[in-house]
């Protein structure tokens, strides 16, 4: 691990409270932010994508949403690679669309 206190904070950040309050409130924000942060933010020395696609599987399985009623997959996994690869291009500043997009596609 290159920084372990970096990935100590991305997973403290999606828990992260003001007055009270869950700045994200919402399982898909978590998700998102989980996915969004470790491939950004760069905590392991090889792997971000890989790892941030693993966290992101596995918190939504933990939680129970990662599957649709049917029993499908709410992003399947060529929709996980290219998101992770879209992450990883992005500029910074298009974070918030990032982020919704990947709540947008966890509610549908």
């Amino acid at each position: 691990m290159e920084n372990s206190d970096r990935f100590k904070g991305i997973l403290g950040c999606i828990y992260q409270t003001f007055d009270g309050n869950e700045l994200y409130p919402c399982l898909e924000e978590k998700a998102a932010h989980v996915l969004y942060l470790v491939i950004k933010d760069h905590p392991f020395v090889d792997g971000n994508k890989r790892i941030a696609s693993l966290l992101f599987v596995y918190f939504l399985q933990r939680n129970k949403y990662l599957y649709r009623t049917n029993g499908e997959q709410k992003i399947n996994d060529n929709a996980l690679v290219a998101l992770a690869l879209l992450i990883a291009e992005s500029d910074a500043k298009d974070k918030d669309i990032l982020i919704k997009i990947i709540t947008n596609l966890l509610n549908d």
